[in-house]
């Protein structure tokens, strides 16, 4: 797919054709004012080819970016957000050094001028009028000046400004003003959009500001005909029709105008019912209510919608955000989802992640308003389409493992992604417990209290609400998490890895069709949209609890991006088994390959083995060494068996690491207590084992231990939701709070309190009225 950009130099019009998969630009000569290139052919290329995903936009190679009198002016109004300003400059500049070309429309002279200008006025004000509690001349000073007076004074500060910030990273600017005759006389908007031209050939940023010194403020309304070019104008009203002209005239690829505002709204932000629009098409105009325009600027938000729409109907791809966010520029440019992006070409008509989650959170409340028999046979149908289809999504499934491999995904990721008849036999077993151990699950009686005579107190099961799934690799995750979301009433997004794409849109089929037999269809959806992981996590008006699944470095990322949605997960699996001085040999060795070799990708494998020094010189040593050779098993050494060891395994890179692989690490302890320490040093607080015959000793290990499943002469493979009897489990978790060890139903519920009385009234509790009695009640 090409872009095609034009720019004006010498008098002649060029087109530059910009390749999305790169930023090179071939030139092309088209001869004088491009005589030879029908012009409407032209625009109607250029509007197919405006970009239609946010996930283009990092292929945009020039940009204006429209700074609103809102972002870089104090709140007080009199004055630069110097801060934030620079935080603008830096990110401008760093797009400019990525070979970008970059255009600023800026506001801010007057409000830089009004500040110097009233110091000014201050200092010549007399003794008495200074002193005198009557004159409102200190108060008043800003308002009483003249703006182009201001304007005059502010513009060659506010350039000095610009100039010496961009200086610091080496970047050239010039200033730019135009007036409205700049606009109306041909020969003028020739010489204006040549001279941006050169200058940006030139590698120098322009800065363009309406000469507000000697011109009110410019008034071409939509229907004017700017003499000369019998072409119709937009309404230049303000820096947004500015910038927006600008933009189109030199066929920019996107514009950035940024305001004091997230985006676009339906209807005023501060109103009821009023919802951000992550993406704007012409088409949505009718859905939006305007409110009052912003107090320190020119333009209202009417005012940047209708100048991003003709900008947008001009080819050029439009990002509405608040300038006041950290890093805005470059977080758009990364395809993130920030502000509000004009696009008439969007790629799908895929719902919106915004309205699958309030359909989760409408669809939850069906599930609770459902008998639990009707939640169990929702569950039940998953179960049996599972083997009935099994089939078709072993089809979907070969699809995948073939594209994951021609990739060169790596094979404890293969082995995670691939299904097979069995998996599926165990899953739905699995989902099979699941529905026969639902009934009690939601509206389950914990606490009975008898405060007062006919005032009992409840406390009962609920669901927590909304929950969002990420996982990668493993589909049999997603038939796994929805049946435990159906059976706890919960509302569900599921976001799967690109490598388990068909297998994922199949079995999500299936769970719908499960869901669509007790009209709940809506409270299960994939997100398989282009949705950024970061914005996901973002929507913490929608979703109640994240649970991520996947490696330490996914679960790492998103808990630490998540900062107002509570994270259910551990980053690592490093487990260890213990080899105790009393450990019986034939139990250790059995042990020990089950916890390594059953599936080494699993994050409750066995990492580590500690081994009692004792025996070192025993030949259980050289039996364990032997069998996990022959299950070619890689062994690393830890520092303390190396010193022991003339000849040995490679040492350990470090003694934290979870391998999830045909790998792992031997250590010798002197004692348990040297185990446990380590064990509570290296770490991850998820699958410590034990092997021992001495009771007293296991006893201790269980007790001291610190972590979520702690196991005596079991392999660490256990530590399983399916194996723990909970049918299945979402995730497991190495949290201090909520829930610990393998998460099943019991993790997704939350409680309510539910308090019945006749008249009961606080006061008469105070005036000696009604007595407490804190009874409690049998629950049954």
């Amino acid at each position: 797919m090409l872009r095609v950009a034009s720019f004006l130099t010498s008098g002649r019009r060029c087109y530059s054709v910009i390749g999305i998969d790169s930023l090179s630009v071939g030139k092309i000569n088209l001869g004088q004012e491009g005589s030879n290139v029908d012009k409407r052919t032209l625009a109607a290329e250029r509007k197919q080819r405006t970009f239609s995903d946010r996930s283009q936009l990092k292929y945009a190679r020039r940009l204006v970016v429209k700074l609103g009198s809102a972002v870089i002016t104090r709140e007080d109004g009199n004055g630069l957000a110097l801060g934030r300003l620079a935080s603008i400059i830096e990110q401008v500049a760093e797009c400019h050094h990525e070979g970008r070309e970059c255009i600023m429309v800026t506001s801010g002279a007057v409000a830089f001028g009004r500040q110097k200008l009233t110091q000014e006025l201050l200092m010549s004000l007399s003794m008495r009028e200074t002193l005198s509690p009557s004159d409102h001349t200190r108060e008043d000073a800003g308002s009483i000046l003249d703006p182009r007076a201001a304007a005059a004074v502010g513009q060659s500060e506010l350039m000095a400004m610009y100039d010496a910030m961009f200086s610091q990273y080496n970047v050239k600017i010039a200033q730019v003003l135009v007036t409205k005759p700049d606009f109306y006389n041909e020969e003028t908007r020739k010489n204006l959009f040549c001279t941006l031209s050169e200058l940006i050939s030139l590698n120098i940023v322009p800065i363009v500001n309406t000469n507000d010194a000697v011109s009110p403020p410019m008034y071409i309304h939509d229907d004017t005909v700017v003499p000369g070019t019998g072409k119709k104008g937009i309404g230049i009203k303000d820096n947004d029709s500015l910038s927006a002209l600008l933009a189109a005239e030199i066929q920019s690829d996107l514009l950035i105008m940024m305001s004091d505002v997230d985006g676009i709204y339906n209807k005023p932000p501060w109103e009821d019912g009023a919802r951000m629009m992550h993406t704007y098409t012409s088409k949505d105009r009718d859905q939006v209510q305007f409110g009052q325009k912003s107090k320190v600027g020119t333009g209202g938000m009417d005012s940047k919608v209708n100048a991003a729409t003709w900008a947008m109907a001009r080819g050029v791809s439009v990002v509405i955000c608040n300038g006041m966010q950290e890093k805005a520029i470059k977080t758009i440019i990364s395809g993130r989802k920030v502000g509000t992006f004009f696009t008439d070409c969007p790629t799908t008509s895929t719902t919106s992640v915004d309205v699958l989650a309030e359909n989760a959170r409408s669809g939850s409340r069906v599930l609770q308003q459902l008998t639990p028999a009707e939640r169990a046979s929702a569950i039940h149908s998953l179960a049996d389409l599972l083997l009935e289809k099994k089939d078709v999504i072993l089809e979907a499934n070969s699809k995948d493992l073939e594209e994951a491999t021609k990739g060169g995904l790596a094979k404890p990721l293969l082995d995670r992604l691939a299904l097979s008849p069995g998996k599926l036999k165990t899953l739905s077993i699995g989902l099979k417990q699941i529905a026969d151990s639902s009934y009690e699950n939601v509206g389950r009686l914990i606490r009975k209290t008898k405060l007062a005579e006919n005032l009992i107190l409840r406390q009962v099961t609920v669901p927590i609400g909304v929950l969002l799934v990420i996982f990668e690799s493993r589909p049999d995750s997603l038939p796994q998490v929805a049946a435990l979301a159906m059976a706890s009433a919960n509302g569900l997004l599921l976001k799967g890895g690109k490598e388990a794409a068909q297998s994922n849109k199949t079995l999500m089929d299936l769970v719908k069709e499960a869901l669509q037999s007790v009209g709940a269809q809506d409270a299960i959806s994939l997100v398989s949209t282009r949705e950024e992981i970061s914005d996901l996590l973002a929507m913490e008006k929608h979703i109640d609890l994240i649970i991520p699944r996947g490696s330490s470095d996914l679960v790492r990322n998103i808990q630490k991006q998540s900062q107002h949605i509570p994270v259910l997960g551990h980053a690592e699996g490093i487990c260890h088994v213990y080899l105790d001085k009393d450990a019986d040999p034939s139990k250790a060795v059995k042990i020990i390959r089950d916890s390594k070799c059953d599936y080494p990708a699993a994050c409750n494998a066995m990492e580590t083995l500690l081994i009692h020094e004792d025996h070192l010189s025993s030949s259980l040593f050289t039996d364990i060494c032997s069998m996990l050779k022959n299950e070619g098993v890689k062994i690393h050494a830890g520092p303390k068996l190396s010193s022991h060891l003339t000849f040995g395994p490679p040492p350990a890179r470090s003694m934290r690491h979870e391998y999830s692989a045909l790998e792992c690490c031997l250590e010798v302890v002197s004692d348990m207590d040297e185990a446990i320490d380590h064990i509570h040093k290296f770490g991850s607080s998820h699958t410590d084992v034990i092997v021992t015959e001495n009771e007293n000793t296991a006893k201790k290990f269980l007790n001291t231990v610190d972590s979520a499943c702690v196991f005596h002469n079991v392999s660490s493979r256990f530590a399983d939701g399916y194996r723990f009897g909970l049918g299945a489990e979402v995730g497991i978790s190495t949290a201090r709070i909520h829930a610990r060890g393998p998460v099943g139903v019991e993790g997704l519920l939350t409680t309510k309190w539910v308090l019945e009385g006749s008249d009961h009234t606080a006061a008469e509790f105070n005036e000696g009225k009604r007595q407490w009695l804190h009874e409690k009640l049998p629950i049954n």
